[in-house]
């Protein structure tokens, strides 16, 4: 999987970064020609922020469909330090995408409200993609697997190595914590990581039996700090390094 932007980000912190649907939909069949199989989407209001407007992600869908017909598609609904609960669901409830990332800790801003997001997902048939930050949101999905608001089968989950604000740079080390944590709930999980670290973390992430996110949203730099030319650059250094280790690339599960 491919996020090719982010919430944070912008064409300031790199050129190639898309900001745009029509941006993205030509980033997405670029990554989707060098190996990617899926995209997480972010879309941006009209001043280049962060958004969960369903009509803007329902333009930036479209765009991608055209230009990627058979690349996957999930929606994001980060709050990034601005959107409630509320908000989030109102997102799904428009959209019923087909795949979403959710961050457990987000949604425990409003367990109720929680549950009912979890409920109509299941409902919708969209594919829910824990996003984890380390063993405390672990914990809490156990608990919530547990009492039953997040059903049973819900079992996508994203390890989150590393930071964007503050800075903490992804260390492959780093999985361990999460896979001693998790090891007990049968996850289908990925990984994605902050900074220039990444390729060698989602390495790691697939020699462990992981799937792999890759992008601008995490990452623009080569591993030696250099910059990335663009998306499809990482993802094509990525899928080399990968084939060199004898992995197979496959379509994403997560």
């Amino acid at each position: 999987m491919v996020a090719p932007n982010g919430a944070r980000r912008g064409r300031g912190d790199h050129p190639q970064l898309p900001v745009t649907p029509q941006q993205t939909a030509e980033t997405a069949a670029a990554c989707f020609a060098a190996g990617a199989h899926a995209l997480h989407l972010h879309v941006r209001d009209g001043d280049g922020r962060h958004s969960l407007d369903a009509g803007r992600y329902r333009e930036a869908l479209d765009a991608v469909r055209e230009s990627a017909p058979e690349m996957a598609v999930q929606i994001t609904t980060e709050s990034a330090g601005i959107y409630d609960v509320a908000a989030q669901f109102a997102c799904l409830e428009a959209l019923r995408p087909a795949a979403a990332s959710v961050s457990v800790r987000e949604m425990a801003r409003d367990p109720d409200l929680a549950a009912r997001a979890y409920a109509l997902c299941a409902e919708a048939g969209t594919q829910v993609q824990h996003i984890l930050y380390g063993p405390d949101c672990i914990a809490r999905l156990r608990v919530w697997y547990q009492d039953g608001i997040v059903p049973a089968a819900m079992r996508h989950a994203i390890f989150v190595l590393g930071k964007y604000t503050p800075p903490v740079l992804a260390r492959p080390e780093g999985l361990a914590v999460f896979q001693d944590a998790a090891a007990d709930l049968r996850l289908s999980w990925a990984a994605c990581a902050f900074g220039r670290n990444e390729q060698a973390c989602l390495l790691a992430a697939v020699a462990a039996g992981g799937d792999a996110r890759i992008g601008f949203e995490n990452n623009i730099e080569t591993p030696d700090g250099g910059l990335l030319a663009d998306n499809a650059a990482s993802v094509t250094a990525f899928v080399q390094a990968a084939k060199a280790q004898g992995h197979t690339l496959k379509e994403c599960r997560s």
